[in-house]
Formats: C-alpha cells, structure tokens, sequence
C-alpha cells in the first residue's frame, strides 16, 4: 500500500516561518512535522510514499531525498507555484500512486493516529462500494462547526452533531476519475457527492491531532510533542 502525503502548501498563517522552510519542516519535538508522519507511516508497514510539493519544494526534497535514511521510498511530485488544492494535488500524483487504494496525511498536522488501522481501513475501498474512509476527531477552537456527521461508521454531510476532518483518510483512485492532473480542484466536492450515494466510512480518532496552522499552535504543539517523546 502507498500513501501520500500533502506537502504543497503555501502556510500564509505561519509565516514568517514559511517565508524560508515548506510548512511540514517546520519541528515539534525535535523533529519535522513531516518526519512525523514518515515514521508513523513506516511503524505501519506503509513504505511506499508520494510527497507533493510547490512551495520551497527543493527544500524538502534537500531534507529527506529518496527516504532511504529513514526507512521509506519517497516519490516527489512536483506542482506549479500556488499548488492545485487537495485533490488536484492527489489527481496530480495519481500515476505515482497507482490503482490501488492508498492512504492520505496532511504534512502539516500533528497526531498519533492509528496507521495500522486506517491501512486496513484502505483495503476494504471498492470502485463499486465505498470510495473513501476519513479520520474525523472531536472539533477544536478553530473549527468549532465541525465539517461531516459520523454516524454507524458512515460519514455523512448533514448538520447536527459535526466532527472536524482530520486531513488523514484512505481514498481509492476512482474517486478522483475524471478530475485534470493539472488544475486545482478541492476534495470536499468530491467527498460530498461521494456521501450522498452513501460511500463514505469513517472512524473516530480521540487521541492527539493538531492542526499546526499558526506559530502560536506550533509551540503548543512543540511542548506536547516533547511531552510525548
């Protein structure tokens, strides 16, 4: 199984971190938010990576290469400067991916989600059943609405009781069928109609998830990750 994960981002809230380091190499706990990820992702027996990038790109690929130092083989896919949003950057690197299903991670999150679990979760996706499994988590202060409704595994688009999306999730590739690999296009579009035909599964993941989207939360970050270890 492969997974990719999301490194394309701009990061305008952090900045003037960002003004020089891609959002994902930014450190918590001594280490890159990305290397995070990496090595949960590889503890979870998924090596096969793709990581998109655009902004200060080169500066990634500088850091971690082809993977081998930690473990994982990394495939770049590179996008345009202003990136292609979530799923044109996915449509973007679909020919690295390949035909089977694969897991998703947003590179500038913080979690200690259960890769394992969401690995097994991707391998139950069908072309002709469901598309697509999220990871949704209880909302934080700056989502408070929250985005889809979990209900019996089912994610839903409807209005009472909403959890935030974490960003991670597993998607089998004819989601994103039909989509050109060279313009933006958003995820939740497709995430909805995909809920309205009742192809959507979901868990609820109540441990550590931070949205690192602010240098105020990346130092509240960073104190918890030296916490954590």
């Amino acid at each position: 199984m492969k997974a990719i994960i999301l490194a394309a981002g701009r990061g305008e809230r952090m900045r003037p971190l960002t003004d020089h380091l891609p959002k994902p190499l930014l450190e918590v706990g001594g280490r890159p938010l990305i290397v995070w990820h990496i090595e949960a992702l590889r503890a979870a027996g998924v090596t096969d990576l793709v990581i998109n990038h655009a902004h200060l790109g080169h500066k990634l690929v500088e850091a971690l290469g082809d993977g081998g130092a930690l473990g994982v083989r990394i495939a770049w896919s590179a996008e345009p400067e202003g990136a292609l949003e979530t799923a044109g950057g996915i449509a973007h690197a679909r020919q690295l991916l390949g035909d089977a299903p694969f897991v998703v991670v947003n590179g500038d999150i913080w979690c200690d989600a259960d890769f394992t679990a969401l690995a097994r979760a991707a391998s139950a996706l069908r072309a002709d059943g469901d598309l697509a499994h999220l990871l949704l988590v209880p909302n934080p202060a700056h989502n408070p609405g929250g985005d889809f409704v979990l209900r019996d595994d089912r994610v839903l688009d409807e209005n009472d009781g909403r959890l935030t999306f974490s960003g991670i999730g597993a998607y089998h590739p004819s989601l994103f069928d039909g989509l050109d690999p060279d313009a933006p296009a958003k995820l939740a579009p497709l995430l909805r109609a995909a809920m309205r035909e009742g192809r959507v599964s979901g868990a609820l993941h109540r441990g550590h998830w931070h949205d690192v989207g602010t240098p105020q939360r990346l130092a509240e970050v960073d104190a918890l990750a030296r916490k954590a270890g």
